[in-house]
């Protein structure tokens, strides 16, 4: 046996042909790449595992990423000893404090502000069936039960007396009052009703075509349609408003999601954007949503809507958004897109590391909710005392879970998400009056994702336009408290004749308008007053 020159200390090695090394190194090679290729498809089973999890959890499973009681409990440290303890303190304050009254249990009484209509059922007899004298009231047992009626279809016939004056031989008559569409046979609660069933309940007009063909009254599709083309420009001025008072707040919230706009030319529909904008309701004014229907996803759009604005903008990690930080706009990540890239891992299968992210993310928002009710200085304090410190420990945590997670797999994806944004993320605790998370918009945009499912597609262009400036009013109105349908009989009856220089006190703001000027005709001074 032959020692080999390339160890020095004598290790044995073989001395083989040269075609036999070519060979055993060509067979390495191939191991190594098969290797490589069966931890890439180990990547890939596991990337698709998770994906397929996920959307199976959005199709069939619960919606919500609520954790289920099972999973709570594990988040539950020293349960036992915090319920004897628990346990031991209530019973304490029961011997110091007098007995309350047990809380009223059961389904809660009808709202008040609905009418009453009374039936009053009487005995038979007034007098008694055993031994004939006559009965005497003592009290009244009442229960109610709720009702409704179908869309009920009336006719509004207008009478004007015409009168003439024989001398200067003129005729006078009551005037025709303004419309938003001359001469029209619908009246404005007509027009309200076709609105509010298309656009907030997101029914088709062949939909409402049959509904009122049910109830005796056919309107034709067409004729609908001419309606809702000729009503959708009326609101605009109401929609402009809006966008100038949403860009007065210095934190906005900001999102978009896709539509299917129809083709004609092609035959088939194309991918158009809803882009969504939500003032902060932590800075105490009063809540507007505006939509903006575009044809694309380009970040120009988010940059031309709000050109010229500076502040803080709560979105996601879309790249579209990325010119305006560059512009001088200051970036807010929401912590909700952080817990859910941990969620849908946990979801897919049981995962340690994610659901110890998931406790110390629902620690940050249990102190939220302790400040829920508390004005900007509370929560500023509770904030930087509670808080920042378990933000810095998160951050900490997650750093040291990255540098053992391997590259591509879930679990590193998740960290990376939190990671690449957490400048972002932890800028909320810098004041009382920043959002944790995007939650808003999404809750306003959530109406218009699951009506899609409805109306499928959007016919064009300007029919998205016209169906982002009515979801804007709509949705503002139902934030502040309107009822949708009222608002907006209301403000197309006065819309006709209303001057433009009193335009704020048409907008779905509630009790509350914007005090205005008189000398000026644009807003200097945007304090809230009772209407």
């Amino acid at each position: 046996m032959n020692r080999c020159a390339e160890h020095p200390r004598g290790d044995p090695c073989l001395l083989l042909p040269e075609w036999a090394q070519a060979q055993i190194a060509t067979l390495q090679s191939q191991l190594a790449e098969r290797e490589a290729e069966l931890k890439r498809r180990e990547l890939k089973i596991h990337q698709l595992t998770l994906e397929l999890a996920h959307h199976r959890r959005i199709r069939f499973g619960a919606k919500s990423e609520v954790l289920g009681a099972e999973q709570r409990e594990l988040f539950l440290d020293s349960r036992a000893e915090d319920e004897a303890a628990i346990l031991a303190e209530l019973e304490q304050q029961r011997a110091a404090r007098p007995a309350r009254q047990a809380k009223r249990t059961g389904r809660h009484p009808l709202p008040a502000a609905l009418p009453r209509i009374e039936h009053r059922h009487e005995p038979a007899s007034c007098t008694c069936g055993t031994c004939g004298a006559g009965l005497v009231k003592i009290g009244e047992d009442i229960s109610e039960q709720l009702d409704v009626e179908p869309a009920r279809f009336f006719v509004h016939r207008h009478i004007r007396p015409q009168y003439a004056c024989r001398r200067c031989e003129t005729v006078t008559a009551a005037p025709v009052p303004a419309s938003l569409i001359d001469g029209g046979l619908a009246a404005p609660g007509l027009h309200a009703w076709i609105l509010i069933q298309k656009y907030l309940d997101h029914l088709p007009l062949y939909r409402i075509e049959k509904i009122s063909e049910r109830h005796g009254a056919p309107i034709a599709r067409s004729t609908l349609a001419q309606w809702v083309g000729q009503l959708g420009l009326a609101p605009q001025p109401l929609v402009d408003r809006l966008s100038t008072l949403l860009k007065r707040g210095q934190v906005l919230h900001s999102d978009e999601t896709p539509v299917q706009q129809l083709d004609p030319g092609q035959g088939k529909t194309r991918r158009a954007y809803l882009w969504a904008y939500r003032s902060n309701e932590l800075e105490g004014a009063a809540p507007i949503v505006v939509f903006d229907y575009q044809a694309s996803r380009s970040g120009q759009h988010a940059r031309d809507f709000l050109q010229g604005w500076q502040g803080r903008l709560m979105v996601d990690d879309y790249g579209g958004y990325k010119e305006l930080f560059r512009q001088g706009v200051t970036e807010l990540a929401c912590l909700a897109h952080c817990r859910r890239k941990f969620f849908d891992l946990h979801a897919a299968h049981p995962h340690p590391v994610a659901e110890e992210a998931l406790r110390r993310i629902a620690e940050l928002y249990a102190i939220e909710a302790q400040a829920r009710d508390a004005d900007a200085t509370v929560r500023l304090a509770l904030r930087q005392q509670e808080a920042l410190p378990r933000l810095g420990d998160l951050h900490g945590w997650l750093c040291a879970k990255r540098r053992v997670a391997a590259d591509g797999t879930g679990l590193a994806r998740a960290i990376d998400y939190s990671l690449k944004r957490w400048p972002a993320i932890l800028r909320y605790v810098e004041s009382g009056q920043l959002p944790i998370d995007n939650n808003p918009i999404e809750n306003a945009i959530r109406p218009i994702c699951l009506g899609r499912r409805n109306w499928l597609f959007v016919g064009s262009e300007r029919a998205g336009q016209r169906a982002a400036a009515i979801q804007s009013l709509l949705a503002t109105a139902s934030l502040n408290g309107l009822e949708p349908y009222a608002w907006l009989r209301s403000t197309l009856e006065k819309l006709p004749v209303w001057p433009h220089s009193r335009i704020d006190e048409l907008l779905p703001l509630g009790s509350r308008v914007i005090d205005v000027d008189a000398t000026s005709k644009d807003v200097i001074d945007t304090r809230i007053i009772p209407r």
